[in-house]
């Protein structure tokens, strides 16, 4: 029987905070559970650690993909090239490289149990819990695939901006992608715009996608990260995760049994201040 559930923010491979983080908490690998809210990896400096340690949770830690996360992946399949802020060498040269990038393929991009769903970046008003699952079962079938690599050589882009039921191929991917993984903003005509990265009070011309009217997964709580602007924030039904550990922040965890807040001051700053 499990204890407690704690859901922690972007690690993006702060390994050394998150175990401080988790003794923090008191964490019981047997007992307990724990939950990322995607961007495990990039930016830090202990990625294949932060990696291992999860990997050799097994059923007790369960992971959503992270658009860093997807990042990785890219630049093993050859879809991009590592930037002058990525970190990922550690990775790229590991001697478990394929097992983890195996791992990380066969990640959920949506989690959902009892009255919670945990998702790196937002959801699209139009879409349901169960539309939601849905989706990202369709992305999950084909980052499964023998053909993954062809399908993130395909996946990058920004467009289309707005969401049809009728969508196919890689635009239908593409979007779901960019939203479960990178949303932040919708314009006032209900696009995604996903040039904006502050805080909403600083995007008055935008909505949060957590704001948007008439949603229809709130029928559930939302957990997600991707948002450091944002820090630990708590709006109503939605549960902001990402206090900018690797921007020299915090490691945030929440629990889920009573919502007591646990936070991690981090060391691992990245220098450049680009954040995404």
């Amino acid at each position: 029987m499990t204890r407690f559930r704690y859901v922690i923010g972007d690690v993006q491979g702060c390994a050394e905070p998150l175990q401080a983080l988790l003794a923090q908490c008191d964490f019981d690998p047997i007992q307990d559970q724990l939950w990322l809210a995607g961007d495990l990896i990039n930016r830090g400096p202990g990625n294949a650690a932060v990696l291992r340690y999860l990997r050799s949770l097994g059923e007790r830690a369960t992971c959503v993909l992270g658009n860093h996360d997807f990042f990785f992946l890219a630049v093993v399949a050859g879809a991009v090239e590592q930037g002058a802020d990525d970190t990922l060498q550690d990775l790229l040269d590991a001697p478990d490289c394929e097992e983890l990038v195996d791992w990380l393929r066969h990640l959920p991009l949506f989690h959902v149990e009892d009255s919670f769903a945990m998702v790196h970046a937002g959801l699209l008003p139009q879409w349901s819990i169960a539309q939601a699952q849905s989706l990202a079962h369709e992305v999950e079938v084909a980052l499964q695939s023998c053909d993954w690599q062809a399908f993130l050589r395909g996946l990058w882009g920004s467009k289309p901006k707005n969401w049809s039921d009728d969508l196919q191929g890689p635009d239908r991917l593409r979007i779901i992608v960019n939203t479960l993984c990178r949303l932040r903003f919708l314009r006032l005509d209900g696009s995604i715009d996903l040039k904006p990265k502050g805080r909403p009070e600083e995007t008055p011309t935008h909505v949060p996608w957590y704001e948007a009217a008439d949603a229809r997964w709130r029928s559930h709580t939302i957990l997600h990260g991707h948002w450091s602007a944002l820090g630990f924030r708590e709006t109503g039904q939605v549960i902001a995760l990402d206090s900018g550990c690797v921007w020299g922040g915090a490691l945030t965890a929440w629990r889920l049994e009573d919502g007591q807040v646990f936070q991690q001051a981090c060391a691992c700053a990245e220098s450049s201040g680009k954040r995404d």
